[in-house]
């Protein structure tokens, strides 16, 4: 079973791991592509549901293993469906948490947001390479509180 966590988090939103082993499950929770101490290609494409998807492929593979159920959170559970979508011989069952399944969009979400004249969505935010970076690397204790609990710490 492959763990795929969602943002701002990494493997260790999953601390369902030791009941999960205890009922019988081998399973497995990487931090992402990028997150944690992965490794982070400076390149930003490479950093696509195509790449995403061949590192759980080749876990799966380092891991011994032929099949896998993957579950997936947050932006995890594209992860999840995708891979279980283009790879269904090895990954026999999917499970998205909190993102439901949507097929591919006739237009690129980041298009069809301009187009509808939204330009402080999250996700535009942090196209521009080092402006999100900059900011949360700031005040980094600020930054994590924010994003987990909503609001920054005086």
């Amino acid at each position: 079973m492959l763990l795929c966590h969602g943002f701002p988090e990494c493997w260790y939103s999953w601390r369902q791991l030791p009941a999960l082993a205890e009922a019988g499950f081998h399973a497995v929770a990487p931090d992402m592509r990028g997150f944690g101490q992965t490794d982070a290609p400076d390149d930003i494409s490479e950093y696509t549901i195509g790449h995403n998807i061949g590192d759980m492929v080749q876990l799966v593979s380092a891991l011994g293993e032929q099949q896998a159920v993957i579950v997936g959170h947050d932006w995890g559970a594209p992860v999840a469906w995708n891979s279980a979508l283009l790879r269904p011989d090895i990954f026999r069952a999917v499970v998205a948490m909190s993102v439901p399944y949507r097929a591919r969009p006739p237009v690129a979400p980041l298009k069809a947001l301009h187009d509808a004249g939204t330009t402080n969505f999250y996700w535009q935010y942090f196209q521009a390479p080092g402006v999100a970076e900059a900011e949360f690397e700031r005040d980094v204790d600020r930054t994590v509180r924010t994003l987990l609990y909503g609001k920054g710490i005086s």
